[in-house]
């Protein structure tokens, strides 16, 4: 299991010597920032973040994300452009020797919260979606600006493409949409050594009329189903398919994915949640609705070797940043929290953990 940590860039306030100093970290998770969607990733731009990264002693190990085109999403004329496009990025980042771009399939927007600093009981706060938050909200009509949506559209552009969904675009069209996209750059992506892992609705549920597919164990099926190979596999984001009210066994569907050889990236955080909607937490399997220890034990039975990266965060220490979710403090305290499950459970299975070291910390020698 590779220990990675999301980085934004150049202008994250987290840098990447405050990563590197997270002990067992490995992998950087990160993107080209300054390429608008749709358009293909030059190579140049690719290899410039390579080098920013392993210039602090650190690795790409998973590019999240390259953006999907809404014109893809829909189905439009002009796809067949936009995913030539795509595949371009695809063949740069095997190019570049990166091996797992992580992506979704929502309409319109990222992941949605109504709540940046929730109130937890330890005193600390977390992003949530609290459902009578937005009751009666039509973003059509209203002006609330809420974390995840995509700030590159204006107002009427929004409003048309939230249209076009809530009028032509049913879930099975959007299912079709996203067949006819995979079939395209799959051979692409095995081509070039890059294993693609899509990922969850977040919320895993329908918000605002628009359709939604990725959101439990039947849509995870349906879509492996769809181009059988190791290099279409899923990110198993746990906080996310947690997030509806129990309706999701996230173990019993890590195991499912594990057997098939299909988890080609994990995001690891903690939820509580109930018909009130649902709340991030600390990490701890004590703290959230998830066994986060069975899971971690999952992935080393199973021998998993991907990326995992802890996912949002609490805002605790007066942490700083730009991103909501994505401070340092917490992450690097479930990265420390994954690392010691990981170890008790590979030694538990007679297994020698691999933290990427290769020598011990010492004095002078």
């Amino acid at each position: 299991m590779i220990m990675s940590f999301r980085w934004y860039g150049k202008n994250d306030p987290v840098t990447l010597e405050d990563i590197k100093a997270i002990p067992g970290m490995q992998g950087i998770v990160t993107a080209v920032y300054d390429v608008p969607v749709g358009e293909a990733w030059p190579l140049e731009n690719v290899m410039e973040l390579k080098k920013a990264v392993e210039e602090a002693g650190l690795e790409i190990s998973v590019i999240e994300s390259i953006p999907v085109h809404e014109d893809i999403k829909q189905g439009k004329p002009n796809r067949d452009e936009l995913i030539e496009n795509y595949k371009e990025s695809i063949r740069n980042v095997g190019k570049a020797g990166i091996p797992v771009v992580c992506y979704n399939f929502m309409p319109v927007f990222d992941w949605t919260r109504s709540d940046l600093n929730h109130p937890l009981p330890d005193g600390t706060t977390s992003l949530a979606y609290v459902k009578t938050d937005l009751d009666g909200f039509d973003p059509v009509e209203g002006d609330l600006d809420l974390p995840g949506w995509d700030s590159s559209y204006s107002k009427q552009e929004m409003k048309d493409i939230i249209e076009n969904y809530r009028n032509n675009i049913s879930e099975e069209d959007l299912w079709n949409n996203l067949e006819y996209f995979i079939k395209e750059i799959m051979p692409v992506a095995e081509e070039a050594g890059v294993k693609m892992a899509i990922h969850p609705d977040d919320p895993p549920y329908g918000i605002f009329g628009l359709p939604r597919i990725m959101t439990g164990q039947d849509s995870v099926e349906r879509f492996l189903d769809i181009y059988d190979s190791e290099y279409n596999g899923i990110t198993m984001c746990v906080g996310s398919y947690a997030s509806n009210n129990g309706a999701n066994d996230v173990v019993a569907m890590t195991e499912y994915a594990l057997k098939r050889n299909r988890i080609n990236f994990m995001h690891a955080r903690n939820v509580v949640s109930g018909e009130w909607g649902f709340q991030e937490t600390a990490h701890l399997s004590e703290t959230g609705d998830i066994d986060m220890n069975e899971i971690v034990r999952l992935l080393v039975e199973y021998d998993w070797e991907g990326s995992l990266r802890p996912d949002h965060g609490r805002r605790i220490w007066g942490d700083q940043t730009k991103t909501p979710g994505y401070g340092l403090y917490d992450r690097a305290l479930g990265a420390t929290y994954f690392n010691g499950l990981y170890e008790a459970n590979m030694r538990a299975q007679g297994k020698t953990p691999n933290f990427g070291t290769t020598e011990k910390t010492v004095g002078d020698k």
